[in-house]
């Protein structure tokens, strides 16, 4: 049971045992003073002497607590903190040895350590990169071939989950909703004639070839469906789909293999992390309101096994249908003319709402963004019942409750660079949310906390954080 509980409140409770056995202790040996006492004055004094004593005993404790908090519980937090941040989540730098200056040699120990593994690894980390560096340019050469290729292909998995899609797929795939890695085929096509000729394709072995429509019914497609030999999955081949892409608007080739042995719809507390998609967003707003301000911007991107996936990105200005503020333009930078014949909050919800479909939202601070959300959810005709992860409470589970939790400081704690011209830009903050993200979820699997569930379980113990924060 104890082991549950955070270093600092354990030390708090091992401070109020020992205020409790002080007080019990005194107020004992006060106890057979008062029986042994005949004059009345006497048994008044040792009353007053009891209260007196009690209260001593409590300001000492709770004096000494308050300077073993500071000093000893909350360095060693930090310390551990740190060296989580540079074991688990790349982050270099110098640690910080003034808050730990009363630890002796703990310090300069961890420092050491810490040192020597960024060293060690400083010579894997530069060979990894020159390999990366190969592959970038190989992966570039194959983009730039597929690219010019008059047909667009996207690679399925037996699921029916989107694995891999080039730059003609993703145009595509856009004439119905934003492409997205481990989407469901079935957002952009309509399933029976897809699950038709893949029954087909199981039963044979051979292409499949036959006519997709668009989920919205707007298009349709020739095309063929063909076996990947003996990885799972199969691909798709639109033959007649009017995709070519200019070389200055090419996507990139956009891919994970690893979806192809993607598992099945697990409930989301039992899924691990690294299986899981996160739609990683942020809103501006035309006041700090929910009930009655409005949004004006909304900015996302996809996060797919711990990897943020390029291109893969919402970015869009909302009409609040109302005027917004010059204070808050001098905040985010929008202004009313920026936001003329943006679309409004029910269709740029439902966008939204359809790019987060089968995803984790995560948000800093995500009551206050997904409150304007919910309040027009009638007027979008959707239900956000999406599963939702805050940054600022995972913060508080890496790093205590006790450290600022805000993005500026998590960035600078993790390593993470906003552009000062990104800063307070719906897009650029969900940008920076996604990288601090990214880095901390090998740091809740270096704790142990390696599902969906795990995670909420430990989350909930600082709700406190975000009501005190809205």
């Amino acid at each position: 049971m104890l082991t549950n509980l955070s270093l600092r409140l354990r030390i708090f409770l091992f401070f109020c045992l020992l205020a409790l056995g002080g007080v019990l202790i005194a107020g004992g040996a006060m106890y057979v003073g008062y029986v042994r006492a005949d004059a009345p004055e006497l048994l008044d004094a040792f009353v007053f002497s009891a209260i007196l004593t009690a209260f001593a005993l409590l300001a000492l404790v709770a004096g000494v607590w308050l300077l073993f908090d500071e000093n000893v519980a909350k360095p060693i937090e930090r310390l551990a903190s740190e060296m989580r941040a540079r074991a688990h989540a790349g982050v270099s730098g110098e640690m910080d040895m003034h808050t730990a200056r009363y630890l002796g040699d703990l310090a300069p120990a961890a420092a050491a350590v810490a040192g020597q593994l960024s060293s060690s690894t400083l010579g894997t980390a530069e060979a990894v990169a020159e390999a990366t560096a190969r592959l970038a340019a190989e992966k570039d050469r194959l983009t730039q071939l597929l690219t010019e290729i008059p047909m667009a292909m996207v690679l399925v998995n037996p699921s029916h989950q989107i694995v891999l899609y080039d730059g003609q797929a993703a145009a595509v795939l856009a004439q119905v909703a934003h492409p997205r890695l481990h989407a469901s085929l079935f957002d952009y096509l309509k399933r029976e004639a897809v699950e038709t000729a893949y029954a087909k394709l199981v039963r044979s072995g051979m292409d499949v070839s036959f006519t997709a429509e668009g989920a919205d019914g707007a298009q349709s497609y020739s095309t063929r469906m063909k076996p990947l030999g003996e990885a799972p999955g199969y691909m798709l081949i639109f033959d007649d789909a009017d995709a070519h892409i200019a070389p200055e608007d090419a996507r990139p080739l956009v891919y994970d293999f690893d979806l192809l042995d993607s598992p099945g719809d697990a409930a989301f507390e039992n899924r691990a992390l690294s299986e899981l998609v996160f739609v990683v967003f942020d809103s501006e707003t035309t006041g700090l309101l929910p009930h009655k301000d409005e949004v004006v911007q909304i900015g996302a991107v996809r996060v797919v096994k711990g990897r943020i996936i390029e291109g893969e990105v919402l970015d869009t200005f909302v009409d609040p249908e109302m005027p917004i503020p010059a204070a808050s333009t001098k905040v985010h930078g929008v202004s009313n003319a920026m936001v003329q014949g943006a679309p409004t909050i029910d269709k740029a919800g439902r966008d939204f709402h359809k790019f987060a479909s089968d995803a984790v939202i995560v948000a800093h601070n995500a009551p206050f963004d997904m409150a304007f959300l919910r309040r027009h959810a009638h007027r979008m005709d959707v239900t956000w019942d999406h599963p939702i992860l805050d940054t600022v409470l995972l913060s508080a589970v890496v790093f205590g409750a006790s450290e600022t939790h805000t993005l500026d400081a998590l960035c600078d704690r993790l390593g993470v660079t906003i552009p000062a011209h990104l800063r307070h830009t719906a897009l650029g903050d969900a940008q920076a949310t996604a990288e601090v993200l990214c880095k901390m979820l090998p740091m809740l699997d270096a704790r142990g906390m390696r599902t969906f569930g795990d995670v909420i379980d430990a989350t909930r113990k600082h709700g406190r954080l975000l009501e005190d924060l809205n």
